[in-house]
């Protein structure tokens, strides 16, 4: 947690689910020089002997393996040929980022991007509302165990969800019965008509029919605070660039803190080839 200009923010998580390893990367460089003989890792001489007989098989695992390249180091700090660095992809696993990151996150071209979809998620919320009976104080409390914000500050979220209950309430006063048609599924709606409390509405409509695409008609109510979980995968050229520009004091602080995270969990192999701190400091 970080106080941020007088605001409280809680930083995301990364999970590293995949990467592919050097080896293609520096296999992929030996094919442009024609030199794998020269290379000190003999899964490139064997996979490079192996195609040259049509003989491949378990030879291309223990490529992956690879954990280091005098070659790629090379040519990734001397010659800057960085293009090699696009064989080789990592995929993370992001929790509790922004919408406000996500929109600097796009900025970044090469890359591959799942995004929780508030379109399918928002039921929750639109629950909540609609089982309050337009209880500000009910709907406030609930929406706070959502966690649904990367600032923390209980008085902020607060007024955040102020916020909500107002803005929904202002397009239901305007669209009188087809609100509630617009964010409850049909075979929920005699739920409404029971004398149930909040919290027991709240929970048949959670465990109810949810409503398709319910974030349409609402999602105004969106905020770049949310927050986001995504997948992302980048090869390491990709990732390098990120990490030159959103690792930087110049960088909008939330980026920061994920391009900081991920770095974290980014195998050493790769920071060798990519990120100049990794390596002074393994010096």
């Amino acid at each position: 947690m970080e106080n941020i200009y007088g605001i409280e923010y809680t930083k995301p998580k990364v999970y590293l689910l995949q990467d592919t390893g050097i080896g293609v990367s520096e296999f992929a460089a030996r094919t442009c020089y024609d030199s794998f003989d020269a290379s000190e890792n003999q899964a490139v001489k064997n996979l490079n002997h192996c195609v040259e007989n049509d003989f491949v098989e378990d030879e291309t695992n223990v490529l992956n393996e690879i954990e280091d390249s005098e070659l790629l180091k090379d040519l990734a700090w001397t010659y800057f040929h960085h293009s090699i660095l696009e064989h080789a992809n990592l995929s993370f696993l992001i929790k509790g980022t922004s919408r406000g990151v996500l929109q600097e996150h796009a900025r970044h071209r090469i890359q591959a991007i799942s995004v929780r979809s508030t379109r399918y998620t928002m039921s929750g919320i639109i629950n909540a509302y609609i089982a309050s009976k337009r209880n500000l104080h009910w709907f406030t409390n609930k929406v706070l165990e959502f966690d649904m914000f990367v600032t923390s500050d209980e008085d902020y979220n607060r007024m955040q969800i102020s916020e909500i209950f107002y803005k929904l309430k202002y397009q239901e006063d305007k669209l009188g019965d087809e609100f509630v048609k617009m964010v409850v599924a049909k075979s929920s709606m005699g739920y409404l008509d029971e004398n149930l409390t909040e919290e027991d509405l709240f929970e048949k409509l959670q465990s109810g029919k949810k409503k398709r695409n319910v974030g349409d008609g609402v999602k105004h109510i969106v905020n770049d605070n949310w927050k986001v979980d995504m997948v992302v995968t980048m090869n390491i050229r990709g990732l390098k660039n990120y990490f030159d520009l959103r690792d930087s004091g110049a960088a909008y602080f939330q980026i920061r803190w994920l391009a900081q995270e991920m770095k974290k969990v980014t195998p050493p192999k790769y920071l060798r080839l990519i990120d100049k701190k990794f390596n002074e400091k393994e010096k």
